[in-house]
Order: structure tokens, then C-alpha cells, then sequence
């Protein structure tokens, strides 16, 4: 015998199982770890925000090195392991909430810590999977690990900063320079009642003064009075011989209407029989036409159709 015990292959898949199944029991329902936490603590409110006296607090992690710490070497075997974020020591008794860190790297992350079988060959400190990855450890090469309880402790938050820096405050503290000028005597209104003098900022005065200034434009442009007359352009002269078309009609009746009326108006007109597609019909026409006046008293009649004809047609 040599004084090394054979490690028995068939217990390392059920340490496994054991660790993991620990691993997961010690998370709450929000996925932290719930170990290490006393009865005491657990029982005790906390004192309400508005409580008379009550600094502001916040939940921190605090090492406690005197409940448990150790700085040894650390292995992972290169397999994946149940659990998340674990180490097993052999002189662990209860389950804790941990910080492993890895000493040559600097890198850390927050855990659980299990008890071993202390007869496992190699380092004490063993380290799951996910633990490994965080810390950067390679499969079977053993690492120096820092291993130290943390306890779930409310401190008070240390108010530090400085009111000047800030601009709101200081724009409380800022004085406010303001200007005194001699009122005029105050002059009675119609009613008696003493007028109240009023010192407007520059930038407001500027602004009234403007909007007074367009209001009284605004005023005198609707006050204005506009010759209609001299804005509408007179009758334009028709060439010599100008002529208009009234309409086509298809009863004669209508035709001979139609020419009474412009005739009454002082517009001679005519009708004129004529073949269109296989039947005939009536044309009217008014004329001789002086200028564009007289279209529009055609209009004026109800002849809206009304249009010039060249009198080169």
C-alpha cells in the first residue's frame, strides 16, 4: 500500500447529482441564493421609507470573512456539472452564499459553496463548470481561488453630494437684481379708480409694441375704401363683323324664341335652317356684336353657350 486511496469512478456521477440538486434548493424564487441568512435577520421588518429619523438604506453584499474564508487551489475536471455557480470544500458544514475569486486574474463572481467528500483526490477547492467559465479556468489545470461568505447587510447611504453643483439649487441662491424707477403720479379713469403703472421687461414691451403696430395696419386696410370700378377692366372691342353663336336647336318653336329674346334686348339675331346628319335644324345667330359686352349680356339673358365667331369664317 502506498497510502493513496483508489478513487471509486461510481461516486462521482452521484456527488454531482447530490451538489446540484443543493445548488438548486439554495436559490429563491428570484434566483438568488437564500443560504447563510439567520432566523433573526429573516423575522426583523425593515423600518417604512417615511419613518421619522430614517437615512436612506440599500441592500449590499459584506464579506464575513470570520464565518468562513480560505485562498487554496481550485480544480475543474473538464466536465460539465449540475448546479450554476458552485465550490465544494470538505470542511464546509452548511451551505453559503460565496464570492470565489480567481487570484491571478482578478476575475470574480458570486456563488454557493458546498461540502465535499474529503477523500476526492486533487485540490480541496472544487469547481463546478459554470464557475470555471466565469473565472477562466482550464479543464485540469489548478488554479489559485480566494473563497469568502457574504451575508445580505442594509447600510446607510452616505449623502455627499454638494448642493452648489446643483443648478437648480443655485439658481435659488443666485440674487435677483431688480431695477426701481420713479412712478408717475397715477391719473384717475373714468370711473374714478387711480391707473396702476406697470414697468413691462424690455423683451414683453417689444412684443406689445409689435402686435399694436399690425393691429393698426390691419385696421387701416380694412377701413380703406376700394373703386371697384377702376379695378374692372372695360369691354374689349370685337373686330368689325363679330358675330355669335346662341345654339343649334332642333325645334324650330324654340329657335324663333330665342331670337325675340336677344332681339328684345337690342341684339339683332337671326335663325337659319340647316341639314345636320339627315334632318334639319335650326341655328342661331346674334350680330353684329361691338365688343365683349355684349357676350356678356347674351350670358346675362341665359345664353351661356354663347361664342365668338370669326368673322373670317
Amino acid at each position: 500500500m502506498t497510502g493513496f486511496r483508489i478513487f471509486n469512478a461510481r461516486k462521482w456521477p452521484l456527488s454531482l447529482a447530490l451538489v446540484g440538486a443543493m445548488g438548486l434548493a439554495a436559490c429563491d424564487e428570484n434566483g438568488e441564493f437564500t443560504l447563510g441568512a439567520s432566523d433573526g435577520a429573516a423575522a426583523q421588518d425593515p423600518l417604512p421609507a417615511n419613518a421619522l429619523n430614517q437615512r436612506p438604506q440599500r441592500d449590499v453584499d459584506v464579506e464575513r470573512p470570520d464565518i468562513f474564508a480560505i485562498t487554496d487551489n481550485g480544480l475543474w475536471d473538464g466536465r460539465p456539472s449540475l448546479g450554476g455557480v458552485w465550490v465544494a470544500h470538505p470542511e464546509v458544514i452548511d451551505p453559503e452564499r460565496v464570492v470565489i475569486r480567481n487570484t491571478e486574474s482578478g476575475q470574480e463572481i458570486i456563488g454557493a459553496l458546498f461540502r465535499r467528500e474529503r477523500e476526492n483526490p486533487g485540490p480541496l477547492l472544487q469547481v463546478s463548470s459554470d464557475a470555471a467559465e466565469a473565472l477562466g479556468l482550464l479543464p485540469g489545470a489548478p488554479t489559485r481561488l480566494e473563497v469568502v461568505v457574504l451575508r445580505r447587510e442594509q447600510v446607510e447611504i452616505e449623502e455627499t453630494a454638494d448642493p452648489a453643483q446643483n443648478p437648480v439649487v443655485a439658481s435659488l441662491n443666485t440674487p435677483v437684481t431688480v431695477e426701481e424707477a420713479p412712478l408717475e403720479p397715477a391719473e384717475s379713469g373714468a370711473d374714478g379708480a387711480a391707473a396702476a403703472a406697470v414697468v413691462l421687461p424690455a423683451a414683453v414691451e417689444a412684443a406689445t409694441s409689435a402686435a399694436e403696430q399690425t393691429a393698426a395696419a390691419a385696421a387701416e386696410v380694412a377701413t380703406e375704401t376700394v373703386d371697384v370700378s377702376s379695378v374692372l377692366a372695360a369691354p374689349a372691342p370685337l373686330p368689325t363683323g363679330s358675330s355669335a353663336q346662341i345654339g343649334v336647336y332642333s325645334v324650330e318653336a324654340n329657335a324663333d324664341a330665342a331670337v325675340e329674346t336677344i332681339t328684345a334686348s337690342g341684339i339683332a339675331a337671326a335663325v337659319t335652317p340647316e341639314e345636320l346628319g339627315g334632318r334639319t335644324v335650326w341655328r342661331v345667330v346674334a350680330g353684329p356684336l361691338s365688343d365683349t359686352g355684349d357676350i356678356a349680356r347674351l350670358k346675362d339673358m341665359g345664353f351661356v353657350d354663347a361664342f365668338v365667331i370669326d368673322p373670317a369664317e
